[in-house]
């Protein structure tokens, strides 16, 4: 399993996990942050179609505001696990932490940089990136000030100038700094 979305300012946090065949390989299959656009688009495809099973879930920023994006992120991933019609005999996930729900006593093992390791992780990285990409794609089309068309709600200077310009979408973290501003030190 994995997640995209934590380190945005708007949009939900979307996590995914795949079941691969234990002998999948694609040439291509690492962690979606060293592939461009193009190349995850493709292996969507290709990971949807040969996957056992697969499932996406999102947190919607409301939600994020309520629980905090930690807490967001595992109940994601837990949405999305319990989902599965096939339950995995063991999981295996991107990072340092989770936090499983109490029904579930599947045994885990959190894997920093995992979805560079390990070709389930780096497909369900790939999913929940490009899932949650087609998302923001489309909330840029009602609110384009935020530049989400690029950005994808991610904190960059154009996002934040729509911040300063337009105030906020129903679609922003409010518990998030929405603008970091810079203090002026003086000697």
């Amino acid at each position: 399993m994995d997640e995209a979305g934590r380190g945005c300012l708007a949009g939900p946090v979307v996590a995914a996990a795949v079941i691969l065949p234990s002998d999948y390989w694609h040439v291509l299959l690492n962690d979606s942050k060293q592939l461009n656009a193009k190349q995850r688009d493709e292996l969507r495809w290709e990971i949807e179609k040969e996957a056992i099973e697969y499932k996406v879930n999102f947190v919607c920023n409301n939600e994020i505001d309520n629980v905090n994006i930690l807490n967001a992120s595992f109940i994601a991933m837990n949405r999305a696990l319990s989902e599965l019609t096939i339950v995995p005999e063991h999981l295996i996930i991107d990072g340092n932490r989770f936090r499983p729900q109490s029904y579930n006593k599947i045994p885990y093992t959190c894997i920093i940089k995992g979805d560079g390791k390990y070709y389930s992780i780096a497909a369900a990285s790939i999913l929940a990136k490009t899932y949650r990409d087609d998302y923001m794609r489309t909330l840029h089309l009602e609110y384009p000030d935020y530049n989400w068309l690029e950005n994808k709600g991610y904190p960059t200077e154009k996002h934040r100038d729509g911040i300063r310009n337009h105030g906020i979408t129903p679609f922003h973290r409010k518990s998030f700094n929405l603008l970091s501003e810079q203090i002026e030190l003086f000697d």
